[in-house]
């Protein structure tokens, strides 16, 4: 094989040395992720400048580059509370975030890359805590909820104001009681309900025997109305026109014009 010329050997250096560079002066950033830039010889984390976007980047090989996910994340929380008597609560709850994009390299200067057990899990656990503490397992195990998930939420929300990480929702998924007091509110509710449930009988009851008195009131008013409306003169012309009309049929009968007690004509036969 022939040699290879003196200045054959540099240039393979310098290529080696160019691809070397090259690599590692290149950084891609997936979908869904920003990258902080590090500078080595500079002033440290790029705070002044929007966090490196996806796709392929260069980069001097002397700097470094920190990656974020950016998208919403989620955490799920199993928290030990007490409740406003001191009695245990368990608590499981899920929290919806992301980092705050447009500080992602104050974010990283100030938290460092761990930021979710630095910042967000004390902050979503100490505002449980506070929120719980203000009710009794009764309001914890029936109404409250939506209204202790939205106060976890807000005091949450306000720990992480100015931490560089976006609180988006947090869920409470499920709230255990001791079972001795789960039991105990269980029937209290069950007898609560039975106690509606009767009072709800006894109105209707009670609208029923209103309702008939109103109609048997109404039935004596009319009744007389219509006897003091009726005298003898109308009952008797009354009479008279009822006996027309009988005398018209074709049933055989026998009339006896005022021989009645009150004057009015006796019908005999009915055939």
């Amino acid at each position: 094989m022939e040699k290879l010329p003196k200045f054959g050997i540099p240039i393979v250096i310098i290529g080696i040395a160019l691809i070397i560079f090259i690599a590692k002066s290149t950084v891609t950033i997936a979908s869904g992720e920003a990258g902080v830039l590090f500078e080595t010889l500079g002033d440290g984390v790029v705070t002044d400048e929007p966090p490196l976007s996806e796709g392929f980047h260069l980069v001097a090989p002397w700097n470094k580059i920190f990656i974020y996910e950016v998208r919403q994340q989620e955490i799920s929380e199993k928290m030990q509370v007490l409740s406003e008597n001191g009695l245990e609560i368990r608590l499981d709850a899920s929290v919806w975030f992301q980092p705050d994009y447009e500080n992602l390299g104050l974010l990283h200067q100030q938290k460092g890359i761990n930021y979710v057990s630095r910042i967000l899990q004390p902050a979503i656990r100490s505002a449980t805590r506070s929120v719980v503490g203000r009710y009794t397992p009764e309001q914890l195990y029936s109404s409250k909820r939506d209204v202790i998930q939205e106060e976890i939420f807000e005091e949450t929300k306000e720990i992480l104001d100015k931490q560089y990480v976006k609180l988006n929702e947090v869920l409470v998924r499920d709230i255990t009681l001791p079972p001795t007091i789960k039991d105990a509110i269980e029937r209290k509710l069950g007898q609560e309900q039975e106690s509606l449930e009767y009072k709800f009988r006894l109105e209707k009851a009670q609208k029923e025997a209103e309702r008939q008195r109103i109609e048997a009131q109404g039935k004596a008013d009319a009744n007389k109305i219509l006897s003091a409306s009726l005298t003898d003169k109308i009952l008797r012309d009354k009479g008279i026109e009822a006996t027309i009309k009988l005398s018209e049929s074709p049933n055989s009968k026998i009339i006896i014009i005022g021989s009645g007690e009150d004057g009015l004509p006796v019908i005999l036969g009915n055939q």
